[in-house]
């Protein structure tokens, strides 16, 4: 099941967006998920992957499988942090938050895939290589050519 008229979704939230709760990539997470379980994940698309999907669930003292299980719950995202909330005993302190933060936004891709993604984006600056950065450039370029009906399912 994709959308009702079909349609498949590119999640164009950056993993460099909290919610309330201040965690990071948590809110692209409940999208992708929430995207895949309504069959509507464009292509290509990790519903939960060993990156940032990973680091979250890791960084957030979750369980990958417990997260994947809620989520066919279709929650709201203020329910979803409700729920990671209270997988961690009612509370999340403020360093755990911090460190997964500064976690997310140190993670760079290697050379090769920064350089490639560079290149196919336009970017000039090869100082760029911050995975949140070259990740949203990516879903923005899926996004011009899902619209423009160059992308093939």
């Amino acid at each position: 099941m994709a959308t009702a008229d079909g349609t498949k979704v590119v999640p164009l939230i950056s993993s460099g967006t909290a919610g309330p709760l201040g965690a990071l990539h948590l809110p692209r997470l409940w999208t992708k998920l929430t995207l895949y379980h309504a069959g509507a994940l464009a292509d290509g698309y990790d519903f939960c992957g060993k990156g940032f999907d990973q680091m979250t669930i890791d960084g957030l003292n979750l369980k990958r499988d417990a997260v994947i299980d809620f989520m066919r719950t279709k929650p709201t995202y203020m329910d979803f942090e409700r729920w990671v909330v209270q997988q961690n005993g009612g509370s999340i302190s403020p360093d755990v938050i911090r460190r997964h933060n500064e976690a997310i936004r140190a993670y760079n891709h290697g050379d090769d895939l920064a350089s490639g993604m560079r290149r196919a984006s336009g970017v000039k600056d090869e100082a760029i290589a911050d995975a949140v950065t070259l990740n949203m450039l990516e879903d923005l370029d899926e996004l011009r050519d899902h619209v423009a009906g160059r992308v093939t399912a």
